[in-house]
């Protein structure tokens, strides 16, 4: 799913693709989680997440990019209402619906489709490095909706990583952008937009229930997308393609953002972030071990790169 930075809920579950920091500083929800603990579910969050596009890479064996986005979502919305209904969760208020509708629209639907598609022609690894920018673009679209300012050391920071992620992009692509390229800078900026809306709402509601929510909002359509795509696309069973879609649906956006929202919970924003620095790389050896890819001696180092740049943000952010 693929996740990045995210707001604490305050609850002890949570859900989502990788979440967002507040660009003004900790928020840190009232816990019984011990760090240890606590850390440990952060790590599980990050290692969830790490497999999220090797896991998509999978799912594309056995539907298309349309079906693989709309079952994922059908899935994922399924196991949240379960949550939502044995917990007798009531409804949000009406002024949650549209900040809802933007995470459903950003987390839910534009992130995954948008890397489906770009992973039909772009390798997971390539994909990694490039949404390795996610926490910038997310600090910065968090920055322009709250209206703080960030110190000149964050936008240097900032536009380092993007002027890296840039020039790997283009040099992997044969000196221009490609249209895989083109998909995962535009799931940056819906996902970016999904993390916003989502972190401003975890502070009112568990984060948990703040995905729940989206998915269930998305539900119908996902519904009608599934029946429609499924009649279009082939669909090919495959183990692995099997394996890959239930990943992404249950583990990626329900289970990785559980674990990852309640390890948040206990230890902060700002030391889970400094564990999530780490997503990136993961995914690079996921990609190796899994998919067998021939890693370009500039990924690594384009995305540790990209590491130290969201590492310098996160110290001089506020």
């Amino acid at each position: 799913m693929t996740a990045q930075d995210s707001a604490t809920p305050s609850g002890s579950i949570a859900v989502s693709t990788p979440p967002v920091a507040d660009v003004g500083g900790e928020v840190r929800a009232a816990t019984t989680e011990p760090a240890a603990s606590g850390t440990l579910l952060a790590v599980l969050g990050v290692m969830a997440f790490s497999l999220t596009f090797p896991s998509t890479v999978w799912g594309l064996d056995s539907f298309g990019p349309w079906s693989l986005v709309c079952v994922r979502s059908v899935l994922a919305a399924l196991v949240a209402g379960g949550f939502l209904l044995a917990l007798r969760v009531p409804l949000p208020e009406r002024r949650h619906w549209g900040p809802l509708a933007v995470v459903g629209g950003g987390v839910v639907v534009g992130f995954p489709l948008l890397t489906s598609l770009a992973l039909q022609t772009s390798t997971s690894s390539h994909a990694a490095v490039v949404v390795g920018l996610l926490p910038l673009t997310t600090a910065v679209f968090a920055a322009v909706r709250t209206g703080r300012r960030p110190s000149a050391a964050f936008w240097l920071a900032a536009g380092a990583g993007a002027a890296v992620v840039i020039a790997f992009t283009v040099s992997q692509s044969g000196g221009s952008l490609q249209s895989g390229d083109l998909y995962l800078f535009g799931a940056l900026l819906v996902c970016a937009a999904g993390y916003t809306e989502g972190g401003g709402l975890a502070r009112e509601m568990p984060g948990w229930q703040v995905i729940g929510w989206a998915l269930m909002l998305c539900l119908p359509f996902a519904a009608v997308g599934s029946a429609v795509a499924l009649a279009f696309e082939p669909v090919r069973l495959s183990p692995q393609g099997v394996v890959g879609v239930v990943w992404v649906a249950v583990v990626s956006t329900f289970f990785g953002l559980y674990v990852w929202y309640r390890g948040m919970a206990a230890i902060g924003i700002a030391r889970a972030s400094q564990l999530q620095l780490g997503q990136p790389l993961l995914t690079l050896v996921w990609s190796v071990i899994l998919l067998g890819e021939r890693l370009p001696p500039a990924a690594p180092v384009a995305a540790v790169a990209v590491l130290v740049c969201i590492a310098v943000t996160q110290r001089v952010r506020s």
